[in-house]
């Protein structure tokens, strides 16, 4: 029976860290594989992400485009097809979306899409709604609270 104490890596798979500064001998050791002399020979020593020797950098060269909208709001999307595992005549808000998992993380607004269809009558207490969603659950008797 194999055994956790027993395992290793398949063999050639693996390979030991370069171990720097341990004697001459190592053929890593006096100046650790840094070279001689030089900015990246001292220690703190190289250059900062993006820089490139002094020539203009790419993220400089490029040409900015659009913006980003501080007013966005965050829309969690909702199929009608994802009701249907509710019990008929039940009350559906945010705090039964979460907890059933429909509804993860952060947002602003959540959405009922006409993706699918519905054949139990609920109350939905929701934010918005498309105009096809509306139809589908007044067709089946529920009712739409816009919050």
């Amino acid at each position: 029976m194999l055994k956790l104490s027993e395992l290793s890596p398949a063999k050639g798979s693996t390979k030991a860290r370069k171990r720097v500064g341990r004697g001459v001998g190592s053929g890593h050791g006096k100046t650790s594989c840094r070279g001689s002399n030089g900015q990246n020979s001292r220690s703190g020593g190289g250059v900062r992400p993006g820089f490139e020797g002094g020539q203009m950098p790419i993220h400089r060269r490029l040409p900015k485009r659009g913006f980003t909208n501080i007013f966005k709001k965050k829309v969690a999307l909702i199929n009608i097809s994802d009701l249907n595992r509710f019990e008929s005549g039940i009350e559906v808000d945010e705090i039964l979306l979460r907890k059933e998992g429909l509804v993860k993380g952060s947002f602003d607004i959540i959405k009922l899409l006409s993706t699918g269809e519905i054949s139990k009558p609920l109350t939905l207490k929701i934010n918005k709604i498309s105009k096809a969603a509306k139809l589908k659950i007044e067709s089946v008797g529920g009712v739409i609270e816009v919050i």
